[in-house]
């Protein structure tokens, strides 16, 4: 009897400072399948809900890519980087002690809904065939057209000036860099990124994925005695 085609789908909670596609090789080198690809790229300094798609589930990465975001994280007020999160060095902007948190609440309203939004130089994004991250490492300006993305829920947590916790439930393309940037802007203060992590696409969530490691050695296990096809 013919085995079916090898398919799988795999909730990962990426660790820190890893690559995606450092997620993806490991689970890649584990299965030693080369068909293993993720549904949405997470920058090395956020954490968080990674899914991973093997062999016949590959065809389901766009799907998972266009489902709904959640996030939770903090922005730092009264600075700013290039790439507006921890990646290049802080810059401060200006003294943001008078913020209030009616002022944070007014200008997070103004980032809600159905926006057009800029993203990031340091992003993957590709402008004339190149990662626009490339250019910027060497210094070149690349022209960023603004994008139209949802912001369907932005909720401030917790504000201990100059720290804003947040969760915010986006749309595919959502730049969470971009929203620390848009809402310094407001504020006047200037404000970047100091912690992202991904909880759900779509109905899956953080709380139920692997860790890593655990899940690679769990899958070495398994393939020692039944090989994908």
């Amino acid at each position: 009897m013919q085995q079916e085609p090898y398919g799988e789908v795999f909730l990962i909670n990426k660790p820190l400072e890893w690559t995606s596609f450092d997620v993806v090789k490991k689970v890649r080198n584990a299965l030693r399948i080369k068909k293993v690809g993720h549904a949405g790229t997470l920058d090395p300094l956020a954490t968080g809900l990674l899914i991973v798609c093997a062999g016949k589930m590959t065809k389901q990465i766009d799907t998972f890519m266009g489902q709904e975001k959640e996030y939770t994280g903090t922005f730092v007020i009264g600075a700013t980087t290039d790439s507006f999160d921890l990646e290049q060095p802080i810059i401060p902007v200006a003294d943001p002690s008078h913020i209030t948190l009616e002022q944070v609440i007014a200008a997070v309203a103004e980032l809600t809904g159905d926006i057009l939004q800029i993203p990031p130089m340091h992003s993957a994004i590709k402008v004339d065939g190149k990662r626009v991250y490339e250019s910027a490492r060497k210094g070149v300006d690349v022209k960023m057209e603004p994008r139209p993305v949802t912001v369907s829920e932005f909720e401030i947590t917790k504000f201990e000036n100059p720290v804003v916790e947040f969760r915010i439930v986006c749309s595919k393309g959502t730049y969470i860099r971009s929203l620390a940037r848009d809402l310094g802007e407001k504020l006047n203060v200037g404000a970047y990124m100091s912690s992202l992590c991904r909880t759900r696409i779509g109905n899956f969530k953080n709380s139920e994925a692997h860790e890593l490691l655990a899940l690679v050695e769990e899958i070495k296990a398994r393939t020692n005695e039944i090989e994908p096809t």
